[in-house]
């Protein structure tokens, strides 16, 4: 994902102040680099971050621990570091900007940046008016853990010294002048210690240090804060949640579907897509051919009984209606008839009592009198349910009525993908 990267002056805005920056177009290579007034910076790729760098020379470091009860969420957090940095700081602490470390623990030390707030308040929004919004405001050097790390940088006018690592305890900041190599840390000399110049300075560091210097230019050097976790951009200064995270967002996204580095993951969500989208549409081809299989098996059934019928609309509904007329033809009980009715109410109620009133009508009889509790009117429904009949209570009457059980086999399955073109149910 392509990331502007501006190193702020430290000046104060001004319409011809210049910014020196850097673009790198994968986070990882270094692509154009110069220096230009705010008019004439170049436009953030879209779904591209832009990052601001400050410089060391306009940062201090401090090292505090957070009183118990104030998380790093809490919203007494900014009164708490003014309290605890009040007496280290030259300036109001209204006047400044602090920041925590990303990652910062509620328990032990933790580091505080802090920095002029109207100077870096005054290039966040002439930045924000000139449409090259930051999205993360990183230092350009912050404390570290591990080895030693020593930076030669600077110009033949201003030459300076930085160090970080464990045995500094933060970040150490001095000229580069023979009567100052004393103050870095004694293992320098280690071998894991990593001495950095620019290339400017390298010639007298490694006269000074006596070791042999890498070069790393100072676009390189920004490109290794901008890959970093910090985010100085904290409590007033903080942008909107939701506007930095719909950014990142589309930013991962247009990486996703861009970016080289992932086309193979793009290839294979593609394959994964569609082996499912093939395997759904063959499930929803068999279960078609079942349902168009019982289906016609259903349809055989009903015109081998009954030869009169030579339409199929509705095979159970049109055998259901054959059924009845042959039993209406031929004289027989039905089990929704009122001799099968009270013959499985008779079965299934208790032996002692007696009805007061019968009343039958379309296939359902009611029966007053019977006075059951509801115990035994729970095992009376019951029993008949189980003989396929349907008892409700109205008022003191008991209802029962045989079920319509219609069969659900010829139904056609739910089928959200896709339907086979052989035929419609």
């Amino acid at each position: 994902m392509s990331t502007l990267i501006i190193c702020l002056p430290p000046a104060a805005h001004g319409a011809t102040t210049p910014y020196d920056y850097v673009i790198t177009p994968d986070g990882r290579s270094l692509g154009e680099n110069a220096s230009a007034c705010l008019a004439l910076l170049p436009a953030p790729a879209k779904g591209g971050d832009v990052v601001a760098v400050v410089p060391a020379s306009l940062l201090s470091w401090h090292a505090v621990e957070l009183p118990k009860g104030v998380g790093l969420g809490s919203p007494r957090l900014r009164l708490v570091l003014e309290n605890l940095l009040e007496d280290r700081l030259l300036d109001d602490t209204a006047d400044l900007h602090m920041a925590l470390a990303p990652g910062a623990s509620v328990t032990g030390s933790v580091w505080v940046a802090v920095c002029n707030k109207t100077w870096l308040q005054g290039h966040l929004q002439a930045l924000e008016s000139a449409q090259r919004p930051i999205t993360r405001v990183v230092p350009e050097f912050a404390p570290e853990t591990g080895p030693l790390h020593v930076h030669a940088v600077g110009d033949a006018d201003q030459q300076q010294l930085v160090a970080t690592g464990e045995a500094v305890g933060g970040v150490l900041r001095i000229p580069l002048h023979a009567s100052n190599i004393a103050l870095v840390p004694s293992s320098l000399p280690d071998e894991q210690s990593l001495i950095f110049a620019e290339p400017a300075v390298s010639e007298l560091a490694e006269q000074l240090l006596e070791r042999k210097v890498t070069l790393l230019t100072r676009s390189e050097r920004w490109l290794d804060a901008a890959r970093s976790p910090w985010d100085l951009a904290q409590f007033d200064m903080a942008n909107s949640g939701r506007a930095r995270t719909v950014k990142r967002l589309s930013g991962v996204l247009s990486d996703l579907l861009q970016s080289p580095s992932w086309r193979p993951a793009r290839w294979g969500i593609a394959v994964l897509l569609g082996a499912q989208l093939l395997g759904l549409n063959a499930w929803a081809w068999k279960e078609q051919s079942a349902y168009q299989a019982r289906r016609a098996a259903t349809q055989g059934l009903l015109t081998q009984t009954f030869p009169q019928v030579k339409l199929v609309i509705d095979a159970p509904l049109q055998m259901e209606r054959e059924v009845a007329a042959l039993r209406q033809a031929t004289g027989a009980t039905s089990g929704g008839d009122l001799e099968a009715l009270l013959g499985a109410l008779g079965s299934a109620a208790p032996p002692d009592r007696t009805a007061s009133a019968i009343d039958f009508l379309a296939g359902e009889v009611k029966v007053k009198g019977l006075q059951l509790t509801a115990q035994e009117a729970s095992n009376l429904a019951g029993q008949l349910q189980g003989q396929g009949y349907a008892v409700r209570q109205d008022g003191d009457a008991l209802v029962v009525k045989q079920e319509t059980i219609r069969n659900t086999s010829t139904n056609p399955p739910d089928n959200p993908v896709s339907k086979p073109t052989g035929g419609t149910p």
